[in-house]
């Protein structure tokens, strides 16, 4: 088993390698779940996620050993990690990642200058051709979890935690394959035996806890936490996870989406969905923390732009500051222009118009007008509804 003794001697060796991120409390999030929040910035790291700890610890290790070449499987984060590192200490790194990666995290390893390789459409189909082109081209496979130098870098987050806040109740922190909940579990228990340490995955991916509990809870193909998405939970993690974790929860797909939203409104820091679902669990189960001195580990922020602006746009649908609203009329020449008057002086705004004559069950002289409305929240779109039915119109709103 890894060993405090072993993170402190990955803390020392990764002084002034990497960023000792900032570890706050969130007042605004701290009265929301009814506990006091405090957020390690992990996504505030040069490649945007802790796995560069391990990845750093391991490498150093590699080259101080004479290896000149490594090889790893990721979907992303440890992929960027194990590249910058390599490139850094004047290594080749080849990355094996799965065809689905988003496109973000491909380009910026490669932007470190490593080899990228897309193969399978899982991290199990990635992970055995790396191991084959590990063979075939004798590089050193550097794993992303299952390694007892990559859980003692990891468990540095921990160390740096409890420095900042020594008084931490609870860690919360996401679970994939288990390399970073192993680290800071060894380093947490030893300089604070009675803390509670707390495990998250996505109900989509719980292999951990299904390992770990016994459970049978199903797997599924994805999810918009994909740096947690790992189907075979590692043998050393596994191992440290049940002798010194108390506890793993589950989530859900929109618990994350509404954490992401939340951490980017309220903390104006982007995160990706592996690295919302520690406040997704405080969202989830507020009882389960309600007065609690909280630390979440925000560990990631390679988030594609193209699911944050879906998750940004979904989230403003669920709030009822996005709506869609079904207005029927008259076809009679100035009813758009009322519905639009009366909307605006309601003081919502119009993102989209569609005035729909034929496909409607309404009577020939009449007309459906769709609109998409920008309102304040809930409270204003049903005042927005009720003056369109004070100015005679039907009108509805469209989920």
């Amino acid at each position: 088993m890894v060993e405090i003794e072993d993170i402190r001697r990955a803390a020392a060796r990764l002084q002034g390698q990497l960023l000792d991120t900032p570890c706050v409390e969130s007042r605004t999030l701290s009265d929301i779940v009814g506990a006091q929040v405090f957020l390690k910035f992990e996504n505030l790291q040069f490649t945007a996620s802790f796995k560069e700890r391990g990845a750093c610890n391991k490498l150093v290790d590699l080259s101080e050993s004479g290896v000149r070449g490594v090889i790893a499987m990721s979907a992303g984060n440890h992929a960027q990690g194990v590249a910058y590192h390599a490139q850094r200490l004047g290594m080749r790194a080849l990355i094996v990642m799965p065809r689905l990666t988003p496109s973000v995290k491909v380009e910026r390893t490669r932007g470190f200058g490593a080899e990228v390789v897309l193969h399978g459409d899982t991290l199990e189909a990635a992970r055995t051709h790396a191991f084959e082109l590990a063979e075939r081209e004798g590089l050193a496979f550097v794993h992303p979890y299952d390694d007892e130098t990559i859980v003692a870098g990891q468990g540095t987050v921990a160390l740096e935690m409890l420095e900042t806040v020594p008084d931490l109740d609870t860690l919360v922190v996401a679970v994939g394959g288990g390399g970073l909940i192993s680290g800071m579990a060894v380093a947490a228990r030893a300089l604070k035996p009675g803390i509670e340490i707390v495990g998250v995955q996505t109900s989509r991916f719980p292999a951990m806890v299904n390992a770990v509990k016994g459970t049978h809870h199903a797997q599924g193909n994805s999810t918009i936490a994909e740096g947690i998405a790992v189907g075979t939970p590692g043998v050393i993690t596994q191992g440290i996870i049940k002798a010194l974790v108390d506890d793993l929860l589950l989530v859900d797909e929109g618990d994350i989406e509404q954490a992401v939203l939340m951490l980017l409104e309220i903390e104006k820091t982007v995160v990706e969905g592996a690295g919302a679902v520690g406040l997704a669990a405080l969202l989830r189960h507020p009882e389960r923390f309600r007065g609690k001195k909280v630390g979440l580990v925000l560990c990631g922020g390679n988030i594609d732009p193209l699911l944050l602006a879906a998750i940004i746009e979904r989230g403003m649908v669920r709030a009822g500051r996005l709506a869609r609203v079904r207005v029927s009329a008259r076809d009679v020449p100035g009813s758009l222009a009322r519905i639009t008057a009366t909307v605006a002086e309601a003081g919502a705004n119009i993102d989209e118009v569609h005035h729909q004559r034929a496909f409607t069950m309404l009577a020939a002289q009449n007309v459906d007008v769709e609109l998409v409305l920008q309102t304040r929240g809930r409270p204003h779109l049903a005042a927005v509804l009720e003056a369109l039915h004070a100015a005679g119109f039907e009108a509805i709103e469209q989920l």
